[in-house]
């Protein structure tokens, strides 16, 4: 699914690339225009989505001048329009607006970071329509990877990866041979419960879940970091991406989160992309490969990085990321149905219903929802009945 790794001639022609950002008011939506609007000899936003947000979507619209924006909510449609009155901008509404919107012929590269199952249609889309997809949604890769690929394979599209640990892993492995990779090492922070006890997990919040130490990130994301889950949903994710199977695949916490991922090599050497947490990096590399424009984002002071420590994931205190593994050594449906149930107890845990330990029980219930299913809507009936089986398992209501 990925572009020839070899080092890439340059784009040819000084034209700014038309960039659609999908969940353009999310964090990497936010951190998406920040960049582009460093790059204006390089970057045309051409189109915003979002999802409710539709004041912060009129105000992004206003700052950065797209030629049509979207939001999926159709009820906010009249609000936005109003909003952006008198302005020249296209205003839609709809999750059909939003996939034509990927597919515009104006756009030439998609920012997918619309969080959650709700960004594989318009993900998929970008990538039947030959777009470079800068690819921040994992969930279409979880719950649709043969689905993803094989539309990549058909239309040309180069998927380059945003997660921080997916863009070391691609950066590391440009240039190199095809099967001279033995291993993918994806670094974790451990999250804000790395050396909690286990026995106080019950009692954890939801404000203590998405308190991260190190990212920046949206509730849902930062509570699978939490949890672990956000690791494992990686490992499936980079499975998809670079067609390495799940033995092949480990996951080390490294807490300062400097060392966003590894790659060993079969003679024993390795690779690391290292750098300081800023998702500002993995962002302009996904926009700009195969360049590198200069960028003034922080940069690391080795001689104050202090030491860098390495340790095994405990997955006995954080049953979800084995889940993950489980469910990427079963195939077929079982991804799919491990990323629904998990929405579905981490929307839950944020609203008090359950305890923090109760989501790997709604994982669990819903990964029993997998089974054959070779289409998109075989994909999204597991998707359905995996949400269900999750909402059905009733908990303690937390103290």
């Amino acid at each position: 699914m990925l572009p020839d790794l070899r080092p890439p001639a340059p784009r040819p022609g000084d034209d700014p690339r038309g960039v659609a950002v999908l969940g353009s008011t999310g964090s990497i939506g936010v951190q998406t225009l920040d960049v582009a609007t460093r790059f204006p000899q390089h970057v045309r936003i051409e189109s915003l989505a979002a999802g409710t947000r539709w004041e912060e979507l009129a105000e992004q619209a206003r700052r950065v001048r797209p030629r049509r924006v979207v939001i999926a909510d159709e009820g906010a449609y009249g609000d936005l329009r109003t909003a952006l009155g008198g302005t020249d901008i296209e205003v839609a509404a709809g999750a059909e607006a939003v996939r034509a919107l990927a597919q515009a012929p104006d756009v030439d590269v998609v920012v997918a970071a619309i969080v959650g199952v709700a960004g594989l249609v318009p993900t998929l889309a970008a990538v039947e329509a030959g777009k470079t997809v800068a690819l921040a949604n994992k969930e279409s890769l979880v719950v649709a990877g043969a689905l993803v690929e094989a539309a990549a394979a058909r239309s040309g599209a180069v998927v380059v990866p945003v997660d921080s640990e997916h863009s070391a892993l691609f950066q590391c492995l440009v240039g190199e041979p095809a099967g001279s990779v033995a291993r993918l090492i994806l670094t974790a922070s451990g999250g804000p419960f790395r050396e909690r006890p286990a026995e106080t997990f019950d009692a954890i919040t939801p404000d203590e879940a998405v308190a991260h130490p190190n990212w920046s990130m949206g509730a849902k994301v930062s509570v699978d970091s939490a949890t672990l889950m956000n690791k494992g949903l990686e490992v499936i994710e980079a499975r998809w991406l670079f067609g390495v199977p799940a033995d092949r695949i480990d996951v080390v916490v490294h807490p300062q989160s400097v060392v966003h991922s590894v790659v060993e090599f079969v003679d024993g050497s390795s690779k690391a992309q290292v750098g300081p947490p800023d998702m500002r990096v993995p962002i302009q590399v996904a926009l700009s490969y195969p360049e590198r424009w200069p960028a003034d984002h922080p940069r690391l002071d080795w001689t104050r990085t202090g030491p860098l420590t390495f340790e095994a994931a405990d997955r006995s205190r954080f049953p979800c990321l084995g889940l993950a593994f489980d469910a990427l050594r079963a195939g077929g449906s079982a991804p799919a149905a491990l990323n629904a149930a998990n929405e579905v107890a981490v929307a839950r845990f944020l609203d008090g219903s359950i305890r923090f330990t109760d989501v790997p029980r709604l994982v669990e219930a819903g990964l029993a929802a997998a089974r054959p299913a070779g289409t998109l809507d075989g994909l999204l009936a597991v998707d359905r009945d995996a949400r269900r089986a999750a909402d059905a398992v009733r908990t303690p209501t937390p103290a």
